[in-house]
């Protein structure tokens, strides 16, 4: 009987946790976006899931923005127990970004599709997450933002567009500004895109932007290791696929131009320095140290600037460093969360 009362007891804590971690896919209209360059993208809606449960203070929130092309579907799989974040602890809310296919984006207007649709900004991707919480969910301010990459950026973005706003921050993988190596991984695809769109070949393009893109993401270390030179066709088969009918071509070019001007000193004359004095959110960076990607260098200077934690990952995993260390990373956000 005791046994019986134990499982029971145990099944339910289960049936909890997965009742928590788990979440239909939901938009919110925002109506005609005004954007940072004086254009507007008619009929926003943003889409987001959320998992766990507000607490009746509202101190509990965090959001979770989504990486180049990722949507708030993938975020579902990194959190929970022993996993990016928890969600029996907090309300977290992951955001589809502006041009992912899901929310608002130039494959899905209908008055703006395809080239049609203006070009956005790291802080377009911001503004309209912050309409969605203050105007849809009733959030006026959040205990936490975390963001790899892309994603990154935009908790980089969120802690100067709205410094009263975010309590602490994670970013990994990411960076407040963009080194001219960054931006000449960025330009060779943007311009292999753009021959693509001029030639109608995306189909063929694709599958050289996937090759440049695993070149990048991992190091030669690990590649090697993973794939001897007498498996190399098993590794093009893996990359020689179709396009995303979902994250397409004209979306990809319309994030990619959002990376590439994104800076957060150009709100302060070009300051870093000038940038970290207006941040008074708490702050973790986590960087890989052969992130071959997204140079860490202006993220590991930016936490000596603000004395901010930082945890310097050095594996062979490259850009996806976070991933091969999940229980270290998993365990050091805990920690600072509970700070």
């Amino acid at each position: 009987m005791i046994m019986k009362t134990k499982q029971i007891f145990l099944l339910t804590i289960l049936l909890s946790h997965l009742l928590f971690s788990q979440s239909i896919q939901k938009y919110a209209d925002i109506g005609n976006l005004q954007l940072e360059n004086g254009l507007v993208i008619e009929n926003c809606q943003i889409g987001f899931r959320t998992f766990g449960e507000l607490n009746a203070e509202k101190n509990n929130a965090i959001i979770y923005c989504s990486w180049f092309g990722g949507a708030s579907e993938s975020i579902e799989k990194i959190i929970g127990n022993d996993k990016i974040v928890d969600t029996l602890n907090y309300f977290i809310i992951a955001f589809d970004a502006l041009g992912n296919g899901v929310s608002t984006s130039p494959s899905n207007s209908i008055s703006q599709p395809n080239e049609k649709f203006p070009n956005i900004s790291i802080r377009d991707m911001v503004n309209a997450q912050h309409k969605v919480l203050v105007e849809h969910l009733g959030i006026e301010n959040l205990f936490a933002a975390i963001g790899g990459s892309m994603g990154g950026m935009q908790v980089f973005e969120w802690l100067v567009a709205y410094p009263d706003f975010i309590k602490k921050a994670i970013t990994y993988a990411a960076t407040p500004k963009l080194t001219t190596n960054d931006l000449l991984i960025w330009q060779i695809q943007l311009e292999l895109i753009n021959h693509a769109h001029n030639t109608n070949t995306y189909e063929e393009i694709n599958k050289i932007i996937n090759k440049i893109s695993e070149l990048l993401v991992r190091t030669p270390e690990y590649l090697n290791n993973k794939y001897s030179p007498e498996k190399f066709e098993d590794l093009l088969k893996t990359l020689n696929i179709k396009p995303s009918k979902i994250f397409t071509s004209y979306n990809k070019a319309l994030q990619i131009k959002a990376i590439m001007g994104h800076d957060i000193s150009k709100y302060f004359s070009g300051s870093m320095d000038e940038a970290a004095k207006n941040i008074k959110t708490k702050l973790f960076i986590i960087v890989g140290k052969q992130d071959n990607l997204v140079n860490p260098a202006p993220a590991i200077e930016f936490a000596k600037v603000l004395n901010s934690e930082i945890l310097i990952l050095d594996n062979n995993c490259g850009h996806l460093a976070v991933g091969c260390e999940l229980k270290r990373c998993s365990d050091a956000i805990k920690l600072f969360l509970k700070k």
